[in-house]
């Protein structure tokens, strides 16, 4: 089986996918196919002082299948209704290099086989600030200082600003939703 590209109608891709392992189980055709993934990741957002985390697609429109490329499996995913087309060149479908699907597959992904439940996806947090931005403090023990962005972490959505005490510059770790660009 090889990695495919699918081009399909945006923001219709897990009911494209659903469509496609249903029609996969009622032709009988599971052995010519193996897990559909839509990159996603989940973005952690701050907003009026509420955290909140949702899902975001990676590549908005598209999606990767695993699939032995035959004409039978070929038209029972083209004659989905929402898929586009194959990636590839001059109407003809090409595989994804493997360095491609081990790249992607590293990525946190929602994954699904037929019959298989998906797999979680650590969270980013989305920041409002970026490194170099000038910010103040709004909240904690050195609210109102002023500093620079130093570091951002996506992951634990923490941030490091330089601010300065005593007059000499001095790093401090804050949360992201404690300071505010200006």
């Amino acid at each position: 089986m090889q990695w495919f590209v699918l081009k399909v109608q945006s923001n219709r891709e897990k009911s494209i996918r659903d469509s496609i392992i249903r029609r996969i189980k009622m032709e009988g055709m599971e052995e010519h196919f193996g897990q559909i993934y839509i990159p996603t990741e989940k973005v952690v957002e701050t907003k009026g002082g509420g955290r909140r985390v949702r899902e975001q697609k990676v590549l908005p429109g598209y999606m990767m299948i695993q699939m032995e490329m035959t004409d039978e499996s070929w038209h029972l995913v083209r004659s989905t209704g929402g898929v586009g087309d194959f990636t590839g060149a001059a109407g003809k479908p090409i595989s994804m290099e493997f360095s491609e699907v081990k790249r992607w597959l590293g990525l946190e992904t929602e994954v699904a086989t037929p019959g298989e439940v998906e797999k979680p996806a650590r969270a980013v947090v989305k920041f409002d600030v970026s490194v170099g931005d000038h910010v103040k403090v709004k909240e904690g023990p050195f609210e109102s200082f002023e500093g620079a962005i130093d570091s951002v972490d996506d992951t634990t959505g923490k941030v490091k600003i330089i601010i300065e005490i005593f007059g000499r510059p001095t790093e401090v770790e804050l949360e992201h939703w404690q300071v505010e660009k200006m």
